[in-house]
């Protein structure tokens, strides 16, 4: 019987999860080192800074974040003068997000250090790889996409 950690290391899910970590951590040394924005803030600021304004519940759906993990980062964006946070006039659970001219110049500054990063790692890779990643990636997602519209209840 194999031992515990080959069978994990073979195990697809932890592979992606693993390679995705490595991947938004070597990211992360741009922006956080950089900039002294954590993952969090990163994505919101990210969303935001192309955006007239989202809500919290868009926010949560587009970063995979969770409600908490989405305020916290945004009281924290909030401090910094990166956002602007305001109740929304026809749902006052929700909250409606938008990047300040500071956020806007932050990321503009940020974000071709951040590409420049990406590309640098993923030029680590044979081009056919880096095709048969993107082409997986989209077909992961495409899978997963039918996947929970077949579980999803009728309306």
């Amino acid at each position: 019987m194999k031992d515990e950690g080959s069978r994990l290391d073979g195990f697809f899910p932890y592979r992606l999860a693993v390679a995705a970590e490595s991947f938004s951590r070597a990211l992360g040394a741009v922006y956080g080192r950089h900039y002294g924005l954590s993952r969090e803030e990163w994505r919101l600021l990210f969303l935001l800074a192309g955006t007239g304004e989202m809500t919290s519940l868009d926010l949560t759906a587009r970063t995979t974040l969770d409600k908490v993990q989405v305020s916290r980062a945004a009281q924290r964006l909030e401090d910094k003068g990166l956002i602007t946070r305001a109740i929304a006039p026809d749902d006052r659970r929700l909250r409606l997000y938008a990047s300040t001219d500071a956020g806007r110049a932050l990321f503009a500054e940020a974000l071709p250090q951040i590409e420049e990063r990406a590309h640098t790692i993923l030029q680590g890779m044979h081009p056919d790889d880096r095709f048969a990643l993107e082409r997986g990636i989209s077909a992961l997602s495409e899978a997963l996409r039918v996947q929970s519209k077949a579980k999803a209840p009728d309306s």
